[in-house]
C-alpha cells in the first residue's frame, strides 16, 4: 500500500502541474490571440500623398488597402508594408512617406484581425501575418506601375514579411524591424514582460506548451512561422533591423535572423546582400524618425530593386523626408490581457474547481 501511495502522490505531483500548464496554454491563446481592432484614423491624404483604395484577397478575406503610387504612377520598384500588432494601415504612413520621397511605390494594408477587418473567430498568428503578407504582395506586382518588389514589416509584421518573401520567389527584398525571431521566444519574451513569476527552468517548457496550443487551432507547426527558419530559405536581399534599446522584443532576436540569413547561404556562388542595421537609443517602434535607419533602408532598397533614383539619391531624399510619428501611437506588443491575465484567470480556475 505505501508504494501505491507514492505512486499516486508521483503521478499527481505530475498531472496537477501539467494540467495548470495546459490550462494556462489555452487562457493565454484566448486572451493573446485577437488583436484589438482599430480602424485607420489617417489617411495617406493628411500626409499630401496621393492614393488609391484597393483590396488584397487572402484566404477568402478581403483586406482594405492603399495603394500609394510614386512619380505620378511611372513604372518603377514598389514596397509592401507590413504593420505590427494591435495596428492598422495608417500607422504605416510614416514609412510610406518617405519611401515615396526615395521614389518607390507602396501598398500598405490591415493585417486580417487589425485595422478595419472584422474580428476572427480563430487566434491570430505570423502565420496569419505571412498569407496576408504574401497576398498583399502578389497584389502589388501584378499592378502596371510595379517592375519589382520589396516587403517591410515591423515587429510581427516583419515575421510576416520574412514569411512572404520566404514563400516567393519574386520578392527581390525584404526589411525586417523589430521582429521575434521564432514564436517560443515570443512567448517567452511575454512571460518577462508581464512579469510572471515562473522559473527560469520552467519558463522555457511553458512558452514551448503555449506556443503550441496558441497555433493549434491553425495548424501551423512552429517552425513553418519562425522567422529564422523562414529567412534560411530566402535568397534574396535580406535588411534586419532592430532598435538597440528595445524592451519589447530585445536586440538579440536581430542577430538570430541574421544569423539563420548568413547561413543559409553558405555554399551559393552569388549570395545575396544580408544586412543588419542597430539603430542607436531606437525602441521597438518609430525607428522611422530615425534620419540614419531611413537613408540605410532606402539605400538598400534602391540598390536590390532598383528605379530612376540611385542608391545614394535615394538615400539623401529619404534622409531629408519629413516623418513624424502619428498621434495616438500604437500600443505595446503585450498588455494586461496576455501573459498576465492568463496565469490570473489560472489561478482563479483553480480555486474555483477544487
Amino acid at each position: 500500500m505505501p508504494s501505491i501511495r507514492r505512486a499516486g502522490l508521483l503521478a499527481g505531483l505530475t498531472v496537477v502541474p501539467l494540467a495548470a500548464a495546459l490550462r494556462f496554454a489555452h487562457v493565454y491563446r484566448t486572451r493573446a490571440g485577437f488583436p484589438h481592432r482599430r480602424p485607420p484614423l489617417f489617411s495617406p491624404t493628411d500626409f499630401g500623398l496621393a492614393f488609391e483604395p484597393t483590396v488584397v484577397r487572402s484566404n477568402g478575406a478581403e483586406l482594405p488597402a492603399w495603394f500609394i503610387p510614386a512619380r505620378d504612377g511611372a513604372p518603377g520598384p514598389g514596397v509592401v508594408l507590413v504593420h505590427g500588432w494591435d495596428s492598422a494601415r495608417d500607422r504605416t504612413l510614416p514609412t510610406a512617406r518617405f519611401l515615396h520621397a526615395a521614389g518607390f511605390h507602396v501598398l500598405t494594408f490591415d493585417v486580417r484581425g487589425n485595422g478595419a477587418n472584422p474580428a476572427e473567430a480563430l487566434p491570430v498568428s505570423t502565420g496569419e501575418y505571412g498569407a496576408d503578407a504574401a497576398a498583399a504582395f502578389a497584389t502589388m506586382i501584378a499592378r502596371p506601375e510595379v517592375t519589382t518588389g520589396a516587403i517591410l514589416g515591423h515587429s510581427l509584421g516583419g515575421v510576416g514579411a520574412i514569411l512572404a518573401a520566404a514563400a516567393d520567389p519574386r520578392v527581390g527584398a525584404v526589411v525586417s524591424v523589430s521582429a521575434p525571431s521564432d514564436q517560443r521566444r515570443l512567448v517567452r519574451q511575454t512571460f518577462r514582460l508581464a512579469h510572471l513569476p515562473v522559473p527560469a527552468p520552467l519558463a522555457t517548457p511553458l512558452a514551448w506548451l503555449t506556443s503550441r496550443v496558441y497555433v493549434r487551432p491553425r495548424g501551423h507547426a512552429l517552425r513553418a512561422i519562425s522567422a529564422r527558419d523562414a529567412i534560411a530559405n530566402y535568397a534574396g536581399a535580406v535588411l534586419i533591423a532592430h532598435g538597440r534599446d528595445d524592451e519589447v522584443m530585445p536586440v538579440e532576436h536581430a542577430g538570430r535572423i541574421v544569423e539563420a540569413a548568413t547561413a543559409g547561404r553558405r555554399g551559393s556562388a552569388h549570395p545575396a546582400t544580408v544586412e543588419r542595421l542597430i539603430v542607436e537609443d531606437g525602441g521597438h517602434s518609430w525607428s522611422y524618425e530615425n534620419a540614419t535607419y531611413r537613408q540605410t533602408v532606402a539605400g538598400f532598397l534602391a540598390r536590390a530593386l532598383g528605379g530612376s533614383l540611385d542608391p545614394a539619391e535615394a538615400a539623401e531624399a529619404a534622409a531629408a523626408a519629413d516623418v513624424r510619428r502619428l498621434p495616438d501611437p500604437e500600443t505595446s506588443l503585450v498588455g494586461d490581457r496576455t501573459a498576465g491575465s492568463a496565469l490570473a484567470m489560472v489561478g482563479r480556475s483553480s480555486v474555483q474547481d477544487r
